[in-house]
């Protein structure tokens, strides 16, 4: 079965296949499934790609590791690296920073947001939000989708706002019973004179949506503008000229689900985290800003904040931006707090801060490890790090400075793409190099270079290579008239080959 272009190129795995034709480099495009796809010549890229076997990743940013301690929990590090180069999408690296899958966002959305592990129908997938990213005042307001893949990578389904509205990109969680937890910022006329602003504004409410992910029905609703009053914001009414433009008095970024199952969310201008009844949307509470139901004690005090989460002992965490709009603290952290909700007040437990005091007045997140410790994705700045349970730090790492990431993630995570290993080769001296990659496949131990006078009869001989990060070279000696690749499990198995590519000088 053929594959379409755009799920060649774009789409999981992306089976490029390259090959040394007349000193230039010609793509193979493999077919769906391993078999093997006749070979087609293409302009080389100019200057050397970062990948010979796929040197359509030439602008894929470098993830550089700083620390790697001991102790650290199983996983791979979940990004969405964004900046002018224009190569945006969600990408997993291992811990060493190399990258173990990548997919660029297909025309014409502009971003991928948010990629992270999550369960579907009891299965893992990956999910991440596709759109185009808008605001006011500096402030990122998503119109979009989310996608849905399994572990092949293939795209299961889209998560689609119901009504005529998109969704935003803040924030994507899939519940035990298949439904979709996501918001929606909606532009809604308002009689801004309360708060100062014209009788015919215009207010950006957060409206949460349950969506049967099956079905695309709506389970449940929720409109901050029906709870939450103005009147609680921290964030400026927009002036003059722009007076007419959304006010963005709430700017939900998260929303998650409370041990007792109900849905607990968070607000960046209002300084506020809520717990709200998932059958009457009534709010439970509030934590923080203006109007706290609870007692918030100075050392958990936040505000500008992202992610907010219940951890498995009942305790809380969100990241602290400490920053935004004004700057409250010197630094952003990650804090666990406890809540007394029959005392009505906060305890803090601990906080994780980045060894370099980063302040990140936008995006981030912070989120509980398996083994008690924490992740942070520093959001506005490109940075990640895991914790220890104290907040010392066992691992950091970061993407090039002219890159941020809204958020990062570490999870376990078993991908095996349907599409060909790629493979790149070019002629040195007398011998012929060989570049093997496969992007997403998270089994591969070694590869095996074979070699022949014919495509069916690759019988001169054969060299492995223990695999060594995103691509493995091999060196085959001689020049041959046809190479393939093999990827190998730990025991020594075939997973998947190349198509056997000619060799030419």
């Amino acid at each position: 079965m053929s594959v379409p272009r755009r799920n060649v190129l774009l789409g999981a795995g992306g089976a490029v296949l390259t090959g040394l034709a007349g000193g230039g480099i010609g793509y193979a495009i493999g077919h769906d499934g391993g078999e093997a796809g006749p070979a087609t010549q293409a302009a080389a890229p100019a200057g050397d790609p970062k990948y010979r076997s796929r040197p359509d990743l030439r602008t894929l940013p470098d993830v550089t590791i700083t620390t790697a301690a001991n102790g650290t929990v199983a996983g791979s590090i979940f990004l969405t690296p964004a900046s002018g180069a224009g190569l945006w999408g969600p990408l997993i690296v291992d811990e060493t920073g190399s990258p173990v899958w990548f997919r660029k966002v297909p025309d014409p959305a502009t971003v991928a947001i948010d990629l992270k592990a999550q369960r579907y129908r009891n299965r893992p997938v990956l999910t991440w939000w596709e759109g185009t990213i808008g605001g006011t005042g500096g402030q990122g307001v998503g119109q979009g989708e989310f996608v849905v893949a399994d572990q092949q990578y293939r795209e299961i389904t889209r998560v689609r706002a119901a009504g005529t509205e998109q969704a935003d990109q803040h924030d994507l969680v899939l519940t035990p019973r298949n439904t979709a937890l996501f918001w929606i910022y909606d532009p809604i006329p308002y009689d801004l004179r309360p708060v100062g602003g014209p009788a015919d504004g215009v207010l950006h409410e957060g409206v949460i949506q349950e969506i049967d992910i099956a079905t695309g029905r709506r389970v449940f609703e929720w409109r901050s503008s029906e709870h939450v009053a103005l009147d609680e914001s921290y964030a400026p009414l927009p002036q003059g000229e722009s007076a007419h433009l959304p006010y963005d008095y709430f700017h939900a970024n998260s929303v998650g689900l409370a041990a007792d199952g109900n849905i607990i969310i968070s607000a960046r201008h209002t300084w506020t985290v809520y717990k709200i009844d998932r059958r009457s949307g009534d709010v439970v509470w509030r934590i923080g800003g203006k109007k706290s139901d609870f007692r918030v004690d100075d050392r958990t005090r936040f505000s500008w904040q992202h992610d907010f989460r219940q951890r498995r002992d009942g305790s809380y965490g969100l990241f602290d931006n400490g920053a935004g709009i004004t700057k409250e603290k010197e630094f952003s952290r990650g804090v666990v707090f406890k809540v007394d909700e029959a005392a009505r007040r906060t305890t803090f437990v601990a906080e994780h801060v980045h060894p370099e005091k980063l302040s990140a007045p936008t995006q981030g997140s912070f989120r509980e490890l398996a083994d008690g410790g924490s992740f942070i994705g520093w959001g506005q700045m490109p940075h990640f790090t895991e914790h220890n349970a104290d907040g010392s730090v066992r691992l950091a790492g970061h993407l090039p400075p002219d890159n941020q990431s809204y958020r990062a993630y570490k999870a376990e995570w078993t991908g095996e793409p349907r599409d060909q290993p790629a493979m790149g080769v070019r002629v040195d001296g007398g011998s012929v190099i060989v570049s093997a990659s496969w992007n997403g496949h998270t089994g591969v131990a070694r590869w095996r270079a074979r070699w022949g006078t014919q495509p069916g009869a690759l019988a001169g001989g054969a060299v492995e290579q223990v695999r060594t990060g995103f691509e493995t070279t091999l060196t085959v000696p001689g020049i041959p008239e046809y190479v393939v690749t093999e990827a190998l499990d730990a025991s020594g198995k075939v997973l998947g080959a190349s198509s056997a590519i000619p060799v030419r000088v």
